[in-house]
């Protein structure tokens, strides 16, 4: 006859066993890990992002210039990635294809910046607080196509947030987005389009499963869709700020996108 040690032993393991079973579902994939985020504003130097980055520089905070609200005014230190409004676009240095993807930005009055996946589709950083109705050239919208010539302009209305999550300028708002690269067979003919799976701006989901038949902007005409490209950060539209800019890979979804 088992002894009373060892009943309970055997009762801690199959409790254990049912709870693995339950929470299992819940434990999030070794590929999501917290260890897993690349930090792309750490320290004091540009060691994640490619070498064309004039008009940027690292700062250890930002705030509103209070004589002047179309610009920002930055302190000395590091963590902040700081564009005066005539940088150039910032493109990391590696390469990504399934991602997930957080920062902090800020923009002062009037001010324009985007963050593009894959260098290519873009969701648009703007100050839009308070806006009355929201198209995809607003904060958190995809961006629509357009055309630099005869004049630039947007040839349609790209996909608004679900709803208005803008803060005022001067303060920081937090971006968190799910991204999933085009795929692509062996000849290099589409099987499926790119897609925002999750868009979420100061904790409100403004997109959720957006699928993006061609690039935004001037991009949708100009440039090929690419299975794996950088994250770009927008420096030249107006001044921005970044900070806690994170990303990490996602693993390959088990069934077929899309």
């Amino acid at each position: 006859m088992p002894c009373q040690g060892c009943r309970f032993r055997r009762y801690v393991q199959v409790v254990a066993g049912l709870l693995s079973c339950c929470l299992a579902p819940l434990i999030p994939d070794a590929s999501l890990r917290a260890a897993d985020w690349i930090d792309l504003c750490h320290g004091d130097s540009f060691s994640q992002w490619q070498a064309e980055r004039y008009g940027w520089s690292i700062a250890g905070d930002a705030i509103l210039d209070n004589a002047d609200h179309t610009r920002l005014i930055t302190s000395p230190g590091a963590g902040v990635l700081a564009s005066e409004g005539d940088g150039a676009d910032l493109l990391t240095a590696e390469e990504f294809v399934d991602v997930e993807f957080k920062c902090e930005f800020m923009v002062p009055e009037g001010s324009n910046s985007g963050v593009k996946l894959n260098g290519l589709y873009e969701i648009q950083i703007r100050d839009t607080y308070g806006q009355a109705s929201s198209n995809g050239d607003s904060c958190g919208g995809i961006y629509p196509r357009a055309e630099l010539e005869p004049r630039y302009r947007l040839l349609d209305a790209g996909v608004p947030p679900r709803v208005n999550a803008a803060r005022p300028a001067g303060q920081w708002q937090s971006l968190e987005l799910r991204f999933y690269s085009p795929r692509f067979d062996a000849a290099g003919k589409k099987l499926a389009d790119a897609r925002f799976e999750r868009v979420v701006l100061n904790g409100e989901v403004i997109h959720r499963r957006a699928e993006l038949q061609h690039p935004t902007g001037h991009a949708w005409n100009t440039k090929p869709e690419v299975a794996a490209g950088p994250v770009m950060l927008q420096g030249d539209h107006g001044p921005v700020a970044f900070r806690h800019v994170k990303i990490r890979r996602l693993a390959p979804p088990e069934s077929p996108l899309p």
